[in-house]
């Protein structure tokens, strides 16, 4: 019997491993960066020659997806010690051990291999700038040990990814893409400081530096309210020097609305409804902006 079943049990752990390994780095939140990537590329198909490169949009989509794989398990793994003193995050897979430590440094391993293996094949340009993109990856989770600002790092780590999906199809650079990818950081970075508001008491206790704990809550929702505010100038900005037709123009008044509701639902004397401003709100605005661009991007003429 023990024979038999060992072997049979072996893949039901692995496959448990890497399941564990997914909920880890919440494999599903790509949803938050995706889109600004594929609406960088998109356009500079557009510009190029009008036309979908799909290789090219799957090796973004590779890259991307296991650029941020490796930030969420290396980020894990060094604020595992973080993590277990605050009971929001204590559950969490390498806290409880659902996930070993080693596990965790070889899928994010296997995720930086993809990741620079992708932008070997998209072009030269990419390969190079490929470290570049992963330092503020790492340097990210240790910047709550040193700065009050640690949204910022991870503000310019998300900035990349646009500008990333422009060189990908061009191999050059482009101040268009750099106007998208600075919206894209502020509105990420402004809505961690709104995701940080929960963990206060915990920051404080724990000496663990951010905004939220330097400033107060009330502090760091007028700080996202600001970071907000400058996307919404940057977006509009990004469409302009970008020739973009009426289509993007009516969703970025989408997403204005949408930063309006998520300012609304989340108060300093009321954090309730933070998840919904956190994930609901902030997938939508992704999702519609993306959707939007891609719309506008075809009735310009854009082909498949």
């Amino acid at each position: 019997m023990t024979a038999v079943s060992s072997p049979a049990g072996a893949p039901a752990a692995g496959r448990g491993r890497v399941r564990a390994f997914l909920r880890l780095v919440m494999i599903e939140h790509s949803v938050f960066a995706l889109p600004f990537g594929y609406m960088a590329a998109l356009t500079a198909m557009f510009l190029d020659d009008g036309t979908v490169q799909w290789l090219t949009l799957l090796l973004v989509t590779v890259a991307m997806v296991g650029l941020r794989t490796f930030a969420m398990a290396a980020n894990r793994v060094i604020d595992r010690e973080i993590d277990a003193r605050n009971p929001r995050t204590a559950g969490r897979e390498l806290v409880t051990g659902a996930v070993s430590v080693r596990t965790a440094w070889v899928g994010a391993g296997v995720a930086l291999a993809v990741f620079l293996g992708a932008a070997a094949l998209l072009n030269p340009l990419c390969l190079a700038l490929a470290p570049l993109a992963v330092v503020p990856m790492v340097v990210y989770p240790y910047g709550k040990r040193f700065t009050d600002y640690p949204h910022a790092i991870l503000g310019l780590a998300q900035a990349m990814g646009p500008v990333g999906g422009w060189l990908a199809v061009t191999g050059s650079w482009s101040w268009d893409a750099v106007l998208l990818g600075s919206a894209v950081g502020l509105w990420i970075g402004g809505f961690d400081l709104i995701y940080a508001c929960q963990d206060v008491a915990s920051d404080r206790a724990g000496a663990v530096r951010s905004v939220p704990a330097r400033f107060g809550v009330a502090g760091a929702l007028r700080g996202a309210r600001v970071c907000h505010l400058l996307t919404l100038g940057l977006f509009a900005w990004y469409a302009a020097a970008s020739g973009a037709g009426p289509l993007l123009w009516v969703g970025l008044l989408v997403v204005a609305a949408a930063f309006c509701y998520e300012h609304a639902i989340v108060r300093p004397d009321d954090l309730s409804r933070l998840n919904r401003a956190f994930f609901t709100v902030n997938g939508f605005v992704g999702i519609a902006l993306f959707g939007f661009a891609l719309l506008d991007l075809v009735a310009r003429g854009l082909t498949f």
